[in-house]
């Protein structure tokens, strides 16, 4: 018995909606808006944080751009992090403070030592595979040879098409260089429709931030799908790190400037031993006037006087 066009049609489209599961059909677009909308926010700040590129500049192959200037924007989005720059922006802020060592700014413009911003963490954005099969396969063209006639054509503009991104985010502790936090993200892109586009993740509120690419290649949008998970994870992962990273880290070391004596009791009683100039030691915390607690490389603890060295550089 000969099938009529529209059964044929019909058990077409029937099949191509067995493929496209709820999760499967959703588009690029719906899931970048819903991401986007995930992005974790925060009452405090959990520290200072800035973002270097990983060695292996894996974005060129890609045609995208750094994924520094995308993680900056989850971090400005979420108000996790106090961003510090040590990019361009910090080679422009290094030039104008030549000049004022110089003695070419203004008087009062207030630039010199010690204005500095340090950064308690350092986020590394990285990518551990990816598929930027973003033509995929024409499950209509396929379809469409079975139909043929008017129907067939309309089948064969049917296509699927996937991408799929695994990255991570490594979080290390400035001070003690201790990686603190490795976050992974997954990011995909099952789309099934008619020539259904990407569509913009961030709206080209943030194109002139080198994020253009992302927004406006497929490959781009799963990229970022995959950091924004990764980054959800992260920020989660953080939330129980103490309120000052500075004060919970070990105190920075100190250099005896001159000869002087490590004491048993902070006043000057007891001679523990004797110290040169040059000798490294590290506080304890213990303070008490001028005089700190601190260890030796050997073991030796006891007092010495702050006004007998400097902090290490």
């Amino acid at each position: 018995m000969r099938v009529s066009t529209s059964l044929r049609l019909g058990a077409a489209l029937a099949m191509a909606g067995l493929m496209a599961s709820p999760a499967f059909a959703e588009s690029i677009k719906e899931k970048t808006d819903k991401a986007k909308a995930d992005i974790p926010t925060c009452t405090h700040k959990i520290g200072s944080v800035a973002i270097y590129e990983p060695e292996n500049k894996w974005w060129v192959d890609l045609g995208l751009e750094s994924p520094e200037a995308l993680i900056k924007v989850f971090v400005m989005r979420s108000g996790c992090f106090t961003l510090v720059d040590r990019g361009k922006g910090f080679s422009v802020a290094q030039r104008e403070r030549e000049l004022a060592s110089g003695g070419d700014l203004r008087q009062g413009s207030n630039i010199g030592k010690g204005q500095v911003k340090a950064a308690d963490y350092v986020i590394v954005p990285d990518i551990v595979s990816k598929n930027s099969n973003a033509g995929g396969t024409n499950i209509g063209g396929i379809l469409g040879g079975f139909i043929g006639g008017g129907a067939g054509a309309l089948i064969s503009g049917i296509s699927i098409s996937s991408s799929t991104a695994d990255v991570v985010l490594t979080v290390t502790d400035v001070r003690s260089s201790e990686q603190v936090a490795m976050e992974e993200g997954h990011g995909s892109k099952n789309d099934i429709g008619f020539g259904v586009g990407g569509g913009g993740f961030w709206g080209g509120g943030y194109g002139g931030m080198g994020v253009s690419n992302y927004q406006n290649t497929k490959i781009g949008q799963v990229v970022t799908l995959a950091y924004i998970d990764a980054y959800t994870k992260l920020v989660t992962d953080l939330h129980g790190a103490p309120d000052s990273a500075s004060a919970a880290n070990e105190v920075q070391a100190v250099t005896m400037a001159k000869a002087g004596n490590m004491y048993k009791s902070s006043n000057g009683k007891g001679l523990v031993r004797k110290l040169d100039a040059g000798m490294m030691l590290y506080p304890t915390g213990a303070k008490d006037g001028v005089m700190w607690e601190v260890k030796d490389e050997l073991g030796n603890q006891g007092w010495v006087s702050s006004l007998a060295f400097g902090l290490s550089k």
